[in-house]
C-alpha cells in the first residue's frame, strides 16, 4: 500500500520546480535535452569535454536529478506524487544509462547515479502499471527511435 502524499510533499515538489526555473539550470536543461546523446564514456568526453561549458551543463542536470532521486529514495518525497509530474527525471536517466556502467568502473564508484537509477526503475514500473505502452513510447521518443 502506498503512503499518501502530504502537504510537505507538495511543497517540496513546488520548491524543486522553482529550482528548475533558475536561469543557469534552465540553460543546462535546454542544452542537455537537445545535445546529450551519449552511449559511451568516450562519447560523453567528446560531447562534454572536461572543463567545458557542456561538461558543466551535463553535471548540473545529472546531479540535480540525482539529488531529487535521493529525496525520493530516502522517503523524504512521496514517489507516487512525484511520478505524476516528474518525467524529466526519466528522460535524464534514459540519456545517461548507457554511460553509467563505464563511468562507475572508471571512477571506481559503484554508487554513481545510483539514486537516479533506482528511482527510474521504480518509475518505469509505475508507468507500466498505468499502461504498458507508455514507457516504450517514451523511451523511443527520448532516444530518437522511430
Amino acid at each position: 500500500m502506498q503512503t499518501p502524499a502530504t502537504y510537505e510533499d507538495a511543497n517540496l515538489i513546488l520548491r524543486l520546480y522553482e529550482m528548475r526555473r533558475e536561469e543557469k539550470l534552465r540553460q543546462a536543461r535546454d542544452w542537455f535535452t537537445r545535445n546529450f546523446h551519449c552511449s559511451t564514456l568516450e562519447e560523453f568526453n567528446k560531447v562534454c569535454p572536461p572543463g567545458s561549458q557542456e561538461n558543466a551543463y551535463s553535471r548540473q542536470v545529472i546531479t540535480y536529478w540525482e539529488m531529487v532521486a535521493s529525496l525520493i529514495s530516502s522517503g523524504v518525497l512521496n514517489e507516487h506524487l512525484f511520478y505524476q509530474s516528474g518525467m524529466e527525471l526519466l528522460l535524464v536517466w534514459e540519456r545517461v544509462k548507457d554511460v553509467v556502467p563505464e563511468t562507475r568502473k572508471v571512477y571506481k564508484n559503484p554508487n554513481t547515479w545510483k539514486n537516479l537509477e533506482n528511482v527510474a526503475a521504480k518509475y518505469i514500473q509505475y508507468l507500466n502499471s498505468v499502461d504498458p505502452e507508455t514507457y516504450p513510447a517514451f523511451t523511443a521518443r527520448v532516444r530518437g527511435v522511430k
